[in-house]
């Protein structure tokens, strides 16, 4: 994938880039695994706004992700590497040998005609699923599973590999992108490879609007708000917030604060991804 720069006949056009969209080769998703995405603005059941700055955007489709991955032994060749609003990677649609069709995160090297596997005695090649315990030993895998049945929740990204660093009894030890080692069971399945996509992390937006296109609303500094409004707020002119440290709308502590509370997976965290414990 390459970036797309602008020229700049216009002042938001001067940074802005975007995608070239030259590896995706269907412009439309398949009908039967989409669903319609009901945009809420960051309501709950009772109307009441708990995830601040959303709202409006682009109409989108939910596409079916197939992240369970779990038609084993069964041929599967990829039809049409796809865009998807929904996420920073790509989509592959995968026809079966049984007629079925799916989703899977497309993951970098794998084009159009390639065949996929999932199994235990899957090839070692990006986009075939195994158990943790049949894959060798520094191996880029995404698309973790950390239950089995449960389907792929880590590393899902544009760009995203975790590596098999070793296997002792049950459970193999996965380094994370960001750097945290973590104790997963071998019986867990991963896709091999990295995640395609790597130029996610190049685009600039270049203008507002395009946040707006995504659903994001703006965001008012605490600062410039009224103490009512804000810890942060009131004073005349330009102050500092006023406290040892910042804080979030609602007096809780933040940039440094501590919010990791699930003590039972602790046991499963060899080395975490910084000091603070985050």
């Amino acid at each position: 994938m390459a970036v797309k720069v602008y020229k700049p006949v216009t002042p938001s056009l001067r940074n802005m880039t975007g995608n070239s969209f030259e590896e995706i080769t269907k412009s439309k998703p398949e009908r039967a695994l989409i669903v319609p995405l009901l945009k809420k603005g960051g309501r709950n059941a009772y109307g009441r706004i708990t995830v601040r700055h959303q709202g409006g955007g682009h109409r989108q489709y939910i596409r079916l992700v197939d992240f369970k991955r779990n038609k084993l032994n069964i041929p599967a060749k990829v039809s049409a590497i796809e865009y998807d609003p929904n996420r920073t990677a790509r989509l592959a649609l995968l026809f079966y040998a049984d007629g079925e069709k799916r989703y899977i995160i497309a993951p970098l090297g794998i084009k159009v005609g390639d065949t996929l596997m999932t199994g235990p005695t899957a090839e070692i090649r990006p986009g075939n699923s195994l158990p943790l315990a049949n894959i060798p030993i520094g191996t880029l895998i995404h698309n973790i599973e950390l239950k089995e049945g449960r389907g792929g929740q880590l590393v899902r990204a544009a760009g995203g590999a975790a590596q098999l660093l070793a296997k002792e009894g049950d459970y193999a030890q996965v380094r994370m992108p960001s750097g945290e080692v973590r104790l997963i069971r071998q019986t867990c399945y991963a896709t091999i490879g990295q995640v395609g996509n790597l130029d996610h992390s190049n685009i600039k937006l270049g203008k507002a609007g395009r946040k707006r296109h995504m659903g994001v609303r703006p965001t008012v500094r605490g600062t410039a708000m009224t103490p009512r409004d804000h810890p942060h707020g009131g004073g005349e002119g330009r102050q500092p917030v006023g406290m040892p440290g910042p804080k979030t709308p609602w007096g809780k502590p933040t940039l440094g604060y501590k919010t990791r509370r699930n003590k039972k997976t602790d046991q499963y965290i060899v080395r975490r991804r910084n000091k603070s414990g985050r």
